[in-house]
């Protein structure tokens, strides 16, 4: 059965349009407020967003619905969608809510809703959601003297910042560390600078001034050039660069290279393992994660377990098989232990405990392995179903017999927007390239 709000990361799209306007913000926060509204306890959402314009707009929409059902709300203001999470938990709410599109460009926007223990919802709970948003509202309103009430919580920060810190030994500081920060003008403005300051380290911030439009604008984890060249003029330690709503990140080594989450999970799983606090023997990653690093991982007697792409894939498989590190390529890092969705400040948080434990350059610690050649290409199209044309087809077939063994082909369709990703990767970079522009030229005759 299709869905018509929930795609693989709540409900998301180009603001004041449908579905990301107010009117359905609303019936969201009455239908979400009535799933949840069980018990007869006092029922509490949390809602939290990014710094996008359309933010404003679609938290009091949202705050309306809960509230007219029945639901206290209280708001966190901007705050990274890890805290949202965290927070739903530590404040006993039944629900969180944060309004984010994440890496998106300022015009989009999205809403992500948390159970009560801090997990995306599945996929029934959104469908039971998508029922009563298109059903009559009158049946979901409490009554008059059952009205929630709304209350910004002023502590939200500083609870972020110290759960964040408290991930770190105890008696672990950075001082002596000079760390460059690209928060993306977005979620993690204020909390992140903040967090790596508390710990000792010089602080140089990057997108900290968010004006409602420049979220993402030419900055943070999905544009991490800036970032290199701050780290490389100032001679800094490392870079950082969190998206949006800073549940990604990507850091940059002293030399102002890009480290990417691939690399991140190697480091984080091979250092946890020694330690003897990595479960399951190995970590969990996506069908995009590079082959070099399941190899890596071989060769130090650890495994990977591949999802779909999608952090929600990957925390599905962390908790159905008791692993505690996972994530993406991209940069989202579920480090469970601590927090039950992709956290960009505690994951470099843990990179910048083994580099200040060893004592060696962030270039020294992340080198782990050299990624094979991966070329990813997007191909947008306006009509039909691509994958399903003969021409695609074929080409996908004759891909995978010219890598063999000795590579990888990924095909696979957007969640979010009309488009096919085409990855292929290898030891042969040449082939590599050939494949991928084979599939992509039969997907684009089969969409004209």
């Amino acid at each position: 059965m299709s869905r018509r709000y929930f795609g693989t990361d709540g409900i998301r799209g180009q603001a004041n349009r449908h579905p990301m306007t107010s009117e359905i913000a609303l019936k969201v926060g009455m239908a979400a407020g009535t799933v949840f509204r069980k018990g007869s306890h006092k029922h509490r959402v949390v809602i939290g967003k990014d710094t996008r314009l359309s933010g404003y707009m679609l938290e009091a929409a949202l705050m309306s619905g809960f509230t007219s059902v029945g639901m206290d709300v209280f708001l966190l203001g901007p705050m990274p969608t890890p805290a949202v999470a965290m927070l739903t938990r530590s404040l006993r709410a039944d629900i969180g809510v944060m309004i984010s599109a994440s890496h998106n460009r300022f015009d989009d926007n999205g809403i992500k809703l948390f159970d009560p223990d801090g997990y995306k919802l599945s996929d029934d709970t959104e469908r039971e959601i998508e029922e009563l948003i298109d059903g009559p509202s009158s049946q979901m309103l409490a009554a008059a003297d059952k009205i929630g009430r709304a209350t910004r919580v002023e502590s939200a920060q500083e609870r972020y910042i110290e759960f964040a810190k408290r991930t770190l030994p105890k008696d672990l500081r950075l001082d002596g560390l000079r760390i460059v920060i690209d928060c993306a003008n977005g979620a993690a403005y204020k909390v992140a600078p903040e967090a790596l300051w508390e710990l000792g380290a010089e602080v140089i911030k990057l997108g900290v001034e968010p004006n409602g439009r420049n979220i993402n604008d030419k900055c943070g984890s999905t544009y991490p050039q800036p970032l290199c060249d701050k780290v490389r003029e100032l001679r800094a330690d490392i870079g950082i660069a969190l998206d949006g709503d800073a549940d990604r990140v990507v850091l940059a080594d002293e030399k102002g290279q890009i480290i990417d989450g691939d690399k991140l999970m190697a480091v984080i799983g091979e250092s946890w393992h020694r330690s003897g606090r990595l479960s399951a023997g190995g970590i969990v990653a996506t069908v995009m994660s590079n082959l070099a690093l399941e190899r890596y991982l071989a060769s130090v007697g650890l495994t990977m377990a591949r999802t779909s792409v999608g952090d929600r894939y990957v925390v599905e498989h962390m908790r159905k098989h008791g692993y505690n590190v996972g994530g993406e390529q991209s940069g989202h890092i579920v480090l469970s232990d601590y927090i039950t969705t992709g956290d960009g400040l505690i994951a470099a948080l843990q990179i910048l405990a083994v580099v200040v434990q060893s004592g060696k350059p962030v270039s020294e610690v992340t080198n782990r392995f050299e990624p094979l050649p991966q070329l990813l290409e997007n191909v947008r199209y306006s009509k039909g179903k691509p994958l399903e044309d003969d021409r695609v087809v074929t080409a996908i077939e004759a891909g995978k017999t010219k890598l063999g063994n000795s590579g990888r082909l990924v095909i696979r369709p957007s969640g979010t927007e009309p488009v096919i990703r085409v990855m292929a990767e290898g030891d042969d970079r040449d082939l590599v390239n050939q494949v991928v522009g084979d599939i992509v030229e039969a997907v684009r005759k089969a969409a004209a």
